[in-house]
């Protein structure tokens, strides 16, 4: 998160699945392909939340057919459940030259039959340091109250729905759900090595800056900076903001349905007096 909603250019062709878990750079990292490669890069967290209703609707129908259409040795039941599951993907990639974060991270081996020639990039952190940060998500995905606050929110009211869905597949892929810790960052990175084909997969810190980057992507080193995105503070700012946002709305809401309320009490109090005036 972080950043703003990135829409798609028709035509564009997909070069980059950015397969790294979030929490581990991703804001900067897709920050660093659209300067790289020109053109728009779908960063999950952030066009999953930010985008129009289509998109997080669709991810949610996508995360649930996943969990049904799945097998326990990571196959489709059917040819049918595949396709359909690969139609719902290519709607929202198509027009992208990069996507990264969740829920990506959990459709890689879909991506990778989509768009056989795209290289897959990895990005990673040290493990501990990642299951202590992705704290701060569980935090601000999992406050009780949440699907009540946001539900005035176009495309937010679903967003605990998509939460819900994206944990169901943590658990299918990791057998862990929040709190995530190491045991998922690593099963996730032999997961990535066991379905990538060799000489596809490529591991990058970003705080290793353009070279790893730029070498993998066969790119010249930019004349500008590194972008550097805070995840962590990212996060908080968008909980808060939004948080905020349902509260206001819920208080235009009752405050509302109260002025309505009183109106109707007044026109019924001097219906009742004029009627009672005849007598």
């Amino acid at each position: 998160m972080g950043q703003q909603y990135s829409a798609p250019v028709p035509g564009t062709k997909l070069q980059v699945i950015g397969a790294g878990l979030s929490r581990t750079g991703t804001a900067s990292f897709s920050r660093a392909l659209e300067i790289l490669l020109d053109g728009p890069v779908y960063h999950g967290g952030t066009n999953v939340t930010l985008g129009p209703e289509r998109e997080i609707k669709s991810w949610i129908k996508f995360l649930r057919r996943w969990l049904e259409a799945y097998n326990n040795n990571g196959s489709y039941k059917s040819q049918k459940e595949e396709e359909y599951n690969m139609r719902l993907l290519a709607e929202r990639v198509d027009g992208y030259v990069a996507v990264t974060d969740a829920p990506f991270t959990s459709a890689v081996p879909e991506l990778l039959k989509m768009y056989p020639d795209a290289k897959v990039i990895v990005t990673v952190r040290d493990a501990e340091a990642w299951e202590k940060s992705m704290v701060t998500v569980s935090n601000a995905a999992t406050i009780w109250f949440l699907k009540f606050v946001l539900f005035p929110l176009p495309t937010l009211r679903y967003f605990v729905d998509y939460i819900d869905a994206l944990r169901d597949v943590w658990w299918n892929l990791y057998g862990e759900t929040e709190p995530l810790t190491r045991a998922t960052y690593n099963r996730h990175i032999e997961l990535l090595k066991r379905t990538v084909p060799e000489g596809r997969l490529v591991f990058v810190s970003v705080k290793d800056g353009w070279e790893p980057l730029c070498k993998a992507l066969g790119k010249e080193i930019p004349s500008v900076p590194f972008p550097r995105i805070n995840d962590g503070e990212a996060i908080d700012a968008f909980a808060k903001k939004h948080v905020g946002r349902g509260l206001i709305r819920w208080a235009w809401i009752l405050s509302g349905v109260a002025v309505a309320g009183g109106v109707a009490f007044l026109q019924w109090r001097d219906g009742g007096l004029s009627s009672m005036s005849r007598f």
